[in-house]
């Protein structure tokens, strides 16, 4: 059983409203964890952009945002970090997608035994249902990704028989569709589970237990879909390139003090906008400003939710969460069928590389990768009645592996050693509360990544990453180089076959097998 905060027992914060374990249920907070898909670091308002976004700098601007929060660098394995508070390599999905989340209890297990209503809209991204694993309710698109106007109507990357049946799976509570074609033709996936979320609000207004609502946005993961209203809000903005565009975010990051003159913009990946055709600048202004519009549209939902909360007399003992589950992404989804204007039902469209590296500005390449731009995502945590200070900024070393320790802390109750017939391990992270309240400050134990070709190890100011099996090992200084453009490996052999040790122990004691649990 790990140690967790009783939260009326961090008397050196100045929190007011927080209740005591032993009070009432229905007086703890009420928790909704918002979680975009593919977003960029700089890719919202407040953390740089030029996208607007206005209800999530509303969030920034009332409560604390993080610099250094991170990611796996791939939506699978970071959302099964999220859920369980373990690596993926110990709960089974860094090994195979889909199967059942192993050795641990999920977000809605333990909040559910803690008295929460637990309630799951959006993204998945796995095989089981979620309302085996402690979800009260459950909607949303349980695939990588799908069309936004009619997830039933194309299909993800090659054609290849086998997989389709496994393509485009929907979840609605207790029933399965594959595909899902829905009936109301004003069908858009980002409106859709907002619909969702608010339903269950109102249903449960009256409701004495408070409710953990998870909403899970798979904006704005390709393909590049939205509504023409919100296209056009961005008609030119994109027309200056790629270098412009990175520059104003840069600038922009800096007067808001998301950075300082430590982060240097880490060399370009993208092409010169010059260099390209005419025909090319045109696609790709296009496929920017439908990318914006998909932010903007995940923003005006999450605007709708926060009305809800306001008009339902919760808004201020509801600790609300935001963030990415990796960086932007150069992955390109190419269909043969597609036709039609960028942003519509029938033409698949991705982001690619170029812009990619302008949405993880000032950072290092984009998802899947392991450097900060891959693994970097923004988090925003408000809680009007608990004492965040508003406006506040934290550059504690976070990971997705932190936010289940958080949860315990809110919820106060302790964290099983057995759930139901399985064996739980005990979490891998440490719980934020602190630093959302402003008191820790460093992390204490280093953390860890590896995702297909990328590895990496953060121990206090140093971060040991490689991209590639046979790619020699670069090391930085993140407490002077957090935009890791200096390699210091060649003047640190020590540093680097110590941290190379420990993550080969790391490695050795959380690997599992289909399974088999984790070596302890």
């Amino acid at each position: 059983m790990k140690k967790h905060y009783n939260l009326i027992t961090l008397s050196l914060f100045p929190i007011c409203g927080i209740i005591a374990q032993n009070e009432k249920v229905s007086e703890r907070p009420n928790v909704l964890l918002i979680l975009a898909d593919d977003l960029g670091w700089s890719d919202i308002g407040c953390y740089g952009s030029e996208v607007r976004t206005p209800n999530i700098d509303a969030l920034a601007e009332s409560g604390v945002r993080f610099t250094q929060f991170h990611n796996t660098s791939k939506s699978y394995p970071s959302r099964a970090c999220l859920l369980t508070g373990l690596y993926a390599q110990q709960n089974g999905y860094s090994k195979y997608f889909g199967g059942p989340l192993e050795n641990s209890v999920t977000l809605g297990e333990y909040m559910k035994s803690a008295g929460y209503r637990t309630l799951w809209s959006g993204k998945h991204h796995g095989e089981e249902n979620p309302r085996t694993r402690g979800f009260d309710h459950y909607i949303g698109l349980k695939d990588g990704a799908c069309n936004y106007f009619n997830p039933g109507l194309q299909r993800y990357g090659e054609e290849r028989p086998a997989q389709k049946s496994h393509r485009r799976k929907w979840c609605i509570e207790d029933k399965e569709y594959a595909p899902y074609t829905p009936t109301d033709k004003n069908f858009y996936t980002t409106d859709h589970f907002t619909d969702n979320a608010l339903m269950w609000l109102d249903q449960y207004k009256e409701d004495d237990r408070p409710f953990f609502l998870y909403l899970a946005y798979n904006a704005p993961h390709d393909p590049l879909m939205a509504w023409p209203e919100d296209i056009a809000k961005y008609k030119g903005q994109y027309n200056t390139g790629y270098e412009a565009i990175r520059k104003a975010r840069y600038e922009k990051q800096r007067k808001l003090g998301i950075i300082d003159k430590r982060y240097e913009l880490s060399a370009p990946i993208y092409q010169p906008w010059e260099s390209l055709t005419l025909e090319q600048q045109v696609e790709e202004a296009e496929k920017m400003e439908v990318y914006a519009a998909m932010i903007d549209r995940m923003d005006q939902n999450i605007g709708r939710v926060i009305t809800k909360l306001k008009e339902l007399g919760k808004y201020e003992n509801t600790i609300i969460i935001f963030m990415s589950d990796n960086g932007a992404s150069a992955e390109v989804i190419e269909l043969s069928d597609s036709y039609g204007p960028i942003g519509s039902l029938s033409n698949w469209k991705s982001l690619g590389e170029n812009w990619a590296n302008v949405s993880n500005t000032p950072l290092r390449y984009y998802k899947n990768i392991s450097y900060q731009g891959g693994i970097s995502s923004p988090l925003i945590v408000t809680w009007p009645k608990g004492g965040v200070s508003a406006g506040t900024k934290s550059g504690f070393v976070g990971h997705m592996i932190d936010i289940m320790p958080t949860f315990v802390d809110i919820a106060g109750t302790d964290y099983p050693s057995q759930y139901r017939v399985r064996t739980i391990l005990p979490y891998e992270g440490i719980s934020l509360l602190p630093a959302i309240l402003g008191g820790k400050t460093e992390r204490e134990k280093p953390i860890f990544w590896e995702w297909q070709h990328g590895r990496a190890v953060r121990e206090g100011k140093w971060k040991l990453v490689k991209q590639g099996f046979d790619s020699p090992w670069t090391l930085f200084d993140m407490g002077k180089d957090p935009s890791e453009t200096v390699d210091l490996a060649s003047k640190n052999p020590e540093t680097v076959e110590r941290m190379n040790k420990m993550f080969e122990d790391w490695k050795k004691r959380v690997s599992i097998t289909k399974g088999v649990k984790a070596i302890k």
